[in-house]
């Protein structure tokens, strides 16, 4: 039998945005089995999810590393995949559709393109909606790629609420990818404090920092979310996010978690791009939009926070 590959190599927020597309696929061919290639930090989370049938870790190596490409080949070949959803989009993937993955039916925004139509003008397109148009001019019909249901993904998080909070609590993501620093916003300890302040410690702040960030967030004054020292895993972030009061971040992996949860908080953004573009906000997860982070003040954050918790 020949099966169909997904293509999304991260990071999480892409991910998380990716599975109702995910699901609109294995729901389109209910007769055939569904591979994800991904990232290694991604792996065990998405072999989870009810929408594949198993998930095939790229490494990603450098493209000169002959070795790693022509193993990575035979690899795939094994699957007999017929039709490759490129949801990555990026140049690696198109490296692959010539040198790895040739002569298979492809689907990608460049598939998508009507004529005449340049990708670099598709691309400015909301992400949801560029998602939405490659997977129909793949002939899929589209129920949930704007519709995402991350039920799958709760888990059983009362022993660390238990811990942390055992009542309502406030959730802050201050950190960002060191590669883009433009994406964080600087006043989150002085935000802590009058988070504190003002509302008189009725909701314990909590953060949950990945295996990088742990020092960051022991610096920031706040409630450091562990499991047993050790940073939470993926599903775990999820359901700690879906039982929070309000949530507040930068523009992350966990502020697209919580608008497709439509959880109350705001994500805060920078001149790096728009909330419309990358598809982020929901009924109640709303974005905060400045030029430059360095000048959104905490009055201007904490005006917003105490409109919806007051």
């Amino acid at each position: 039998m020949s099966n169909i590959l997904i293509i999304k190599h991260g990071s999480l927020g892409d991910l998380i945005q990716a599975n109702g597309a995910i699901k609109d696929i294995k729901s389109f061919y209910k007769n055939r089995k569904v591979f994800l290639l991904t990232a290694q930090p991604y792996a065990i989370f998405m072999s989870e999810c009810p929408y594949l049938d198993g998930v095939i870790i790229d490494k990603r190596l450098p493209r000169w590393n002959f070795f790693y490409l022509s193993n990575l080949k035979k690899n795939l070949a094994k699957y007999n995949f017929t039709k490759i959803f490129d949801l990555q989009n990026s140049s690696r993937t198109k490296f692959y559709k010539r040198f790895i993955l040739k002569n298979i039916e492809w689907s990608s925004s460049e598939t998508s393109l009507e004529p005449g139509q340049k990708k670099s003008d598709f691309d400015k397109d909301p992400v949801l909606d560029r998602m939405e148009i490659q997977l129909k001019k793949s002939g899929v019909q589209t129920e949930f790629v704007k519709n995402i249901d991350l039920n799958w993904a709760i888990s059983d998080i009362s022993r660390l609420k238990k811990q942390y909070a055992n009542k309502d609590y406030i959730l802050l993501f201050p950190f960002c990818s060191k590669k883009l620093p433009q994406k964080k916003w600087p006043f989150f300890k002085d935000l802590i404090l009058r988070l504190k302040q003002d509302f008189k410690n009725k909701y314990p702040i909590l953060l949950a920092p990945g295996p990088d960030e742990i020092d960051e967030a022991n610096n920031l004054n706040a409630k450091v979310v562990l499991d047993n020292n050790q940073p939470i895993n993926i599903k775990t972030l999820i359901s700690l996010i879906r039982n929070a009061k309000f949530i507040i971040a930068n523009d992350t992996g966990p502020a697209h978690i919580a608008s497709h949860l439509d959880k109350s908080g705001v994500v805060l953004f920078g001149g790096h791009t728009t909330a419309k573009k990358v598809s982020i906000e929901s009924y109640n997860f709303k974005a905060i939009s400045v030029e430059n982070l360095k000048n959104l003040t905490v009055e201007t954050v904490l005006k917003k926070v105490k409109s919806k918790l007051n």
